[in-house]
């Protein structure tokens, strides 16, 4: 079997930056064929090394991802249609398991209870009402 992997998808996989199923899929492969071993252990050696891709940089550091809040939007439906269409590619095509992450907590946070949400404020409100000044010579 050769090694039918790029260096990228390597470096994505070292990141565990991949897609479930294709991480998978170069996990069965590195235990069938030396060759893909040989080259992991290569690319990783560069990296432990200090030599750096372009790429790997970019895909490190999420150059491409979405801040939580651009997710906030996106639940919301408040972004324009090119970002959506982005944030669509960028999870579907990409597949970025951060963002996906990401946009999976966001969900669940907008399935919270809405009594939960009441009880929440209600305690927020009851810690901090000692500290908001009444005076009397105010009109409000």
């Amino acid at each position: 079997m050769s090694c039918d992997f790029s260096q990228s998808e390597i470096e994505a996989y070292l990141d565990e930056a991949l897609p479930a199923s294709e991480m998978a899929s170069i996990e069965r492969a590195l235990r069938a064929d030396l060759s893909l071993l040989q080259e992991v252990k290569r690319v990783n050696g560069r990296r432990d090394a200090g030599l750096h891709t372009i790429g790997e940089i970019w895909r490190r550091q999420r150059a491409s991802c979405a801040t939580r809040e651009q997710w906030g939007s996106y639940l919301l439906g408040v972004l324009a249609a090119e970002h959506v269409a982005y944030l669509d590619f960028h999870l579907d095509q990409i597949g970025c398991a951060f963002c996906r992450a990401n946009l999976e907590d966001l969900k669940q946070q907008q399935l919270e209870l809405p009594d939960a949400t009441k009880t929440r404020r209600s305690r927020y409100f009851q810690s901090s009402a000692g500290y908001l000044r009444h005076d009397p010579d105010s009109s409000v």
